[in-house]
């Protein structure tokens, strides 16, 4: 049944259970604590007044006889208070004096002892405090005290602790409540923004209060969570949209060539022959979409591979350029390099050689005049880094943040034209970052493109 009960009614029982335990043992050893230290006064000053009486008795009677006087009589009913009893009995056991303060002498047996006796006894109700003393040429002296005032202060002491103890109980049950409630309150903020997530979408937020608390910090990171996934989300559906985009124009062409050909084109062969060459150059192209989406999901989903062997990087891009420059003769590659002679970077060395391809395609498609691309690479400060830059038309500043962009172009109407799907700069990004590396971009229009690649000194390995 307790573990039904919500989170604040839980909060206020084990507060509560706690205060009464901890209030509960406090009381029982202070009760317990002043229960002996009062009763050891009164023992002590049982005690006192028999030290007393014997003193007297013996400096002023040698005799047994001499107890009876009237003067001894005055100072025993001096010393004896409220509710106490002095008693001298001679050594044959019988008593000689009985001096009683609303005392029952009944109440106690004579009895005549050889050594001090400090007893407590009960008649009825009453507790007793008994002192017996053996007194030289006197016989034994008895001292009792009735305990009623002592027992009923106990007894007062008890209830006083139980009832502030009870009332305590229930204030620290209501404390408890209220800070449950408080406590509570963030955590529904969190309920009620997620259900409203459900109803309303990922735009709900939490109202944060900067307390510095870990209810400050979850409702913190629910908000980043929520930014990230909205975001992730918009991502997504811009994903679909310029992936459905791409798609239907290659699917159009061919659908109305297709048609074309289905209507009258069969038989006429220059239709024909036109058709088929535009068919065929979107169907390359879908493949080639096709084929990109599957690299880019791979480079995501796939794992790094736990072993790499180190791969020399200098000899890696001079056959990356040796290859670039086969395929575009109409362009200067220049290489330069810095500290590489002995350099081995810990990487997959096909991945490596694709970023690279996709670097220099984008510099050589987007390159119409000025056709010199400049390859740098150095490694210092325990950070590889390869630069790849060219003198083309540039990228605008505002289409800078989004150029990791899938399917994203800069010029959709030239892009299309140049070729490419939008995807290249995407599979690049996320292979570096697969590597705990970073990508970085600087462009001015009309006078060139600069892409930078580092990756730190953790995949990287010196020969010595």
């Amino acid at each position: 049944m307790i573990r039904r009960l919500p989170i604040k009614w839980k909060l206020m029982l084990g507060a509560t259970l706690l205060i009464f335990i901890l209030f509960a043992f406090y009381n029982f050893a202070q009760y317990l604590v002043l229960k002996q230290w009062m009763l050891k006064q009164e023992k002590i000053a049982v005690q006192v007044t028999m030290g007393q009486i014997q003193e007297y008795l013996l400096d002023k009677s040698r005799t047994p006889e001499a107890i009876h006087s009237t003067e001894t009589e005055a100072y025993l009913n001096n010393l004896i208070d409220n509710n106490q009893m002095l008693r001298i009995i001679d050594s044959s056991g019988t008593v000689q004096i009985v001096i009683a303060n609303q005392f029952d002498a009944n109440w106690v047996p004579a009895e005549v002892v050889h050594e001090p006796q400090l007893i407590e006894i009960s008649h009825n109700e009453d507790h007793l405090l008994v002192y017996r003393s053996p007194a030289a040429a006197i016989g034994t002296i008895e001292i009792a005290s009735n305990l009623e005032t002592f027992d009923h202060f106990n007894e007062a002491l008890l209830w006083v602790m139980v009832t502030f103890g009870i009332l305590a109980i229930g204030i620290s049950a209501l404390s408890g409540l209220t800070i449950a409630k408080q406590f509570m309150l963030p955590i529904r903020a969190l309920a009620a923004a997620i259900r409203n997530v459900k109803q309303k979408g990922l735009r709900e937020r939490v109202v944060v209060v900067e307390n510095g608390d870990e209810l400050s910090s979850l409702a913190k990171l629910f908000n980043d969570l929520m930014n990230q996934l909205e975001n992730s989300f918009m991502k997504q559906k811009q994903f679909v949209e310029d992936a459905s985009h791409e798609l239907r124009t290659p699917i159009t062409i061919l659908e109305g060539h297709l048609s074309l050909l289905n209507r009258w084109g069969k038989n006429d062969p220059a239709v024909l022959q036109e058709s088929l060459v535009a068919s065929l150059q979107e169907v390359r192209r879908l493949k080639g979409i096709v084929q990109e989406l599957l690299t880019l999901t791979k480079v995501e989903t796939q794992p790094v591979q736990d072993v790499l062997e180190p791969t020399p990087l200098e000899p890696l891009l001079v056959q990356t350029i040796k290859r670039v420059e086969i395929l575009q003769p109409d362009f200067t590659f220049t290489m330069k390099t810095a500290n590489l002679a002995d350099v081995m970077l810990t990487i997959n060395p096909l991945q490596l050689e694709q970023v690279l391809l996709i670097l220099l395609d984008n510099a050589v498609k987007y390159t119409v005049e000025d056709k010199r691309i400049t390859l740098e690479a150095r490694h210092e400060n325990h950070v590889v880094s390869i630069s790849i830059a060219d003198h083309g038309m540039g990228i605008p500043e505002a289409d800078l943040p989004h150029i990791f962009d899938r399917f994203y172009r800069v010029d959709k109407a030239r892009s299309r034209e140049i070729g490419g799907t939008g995807l290249g700069l995407s599979i690049a990004k996320q292979i570096v970052n697969n590597y705990q590396g970073e990508i970085q971009i600087e462009s001015q229009e009309d006078r060139g493109t600069k892409v930078t690649i580092r990756f730190p000194l953790a995949p990287c390995l010196r020969l010595h």
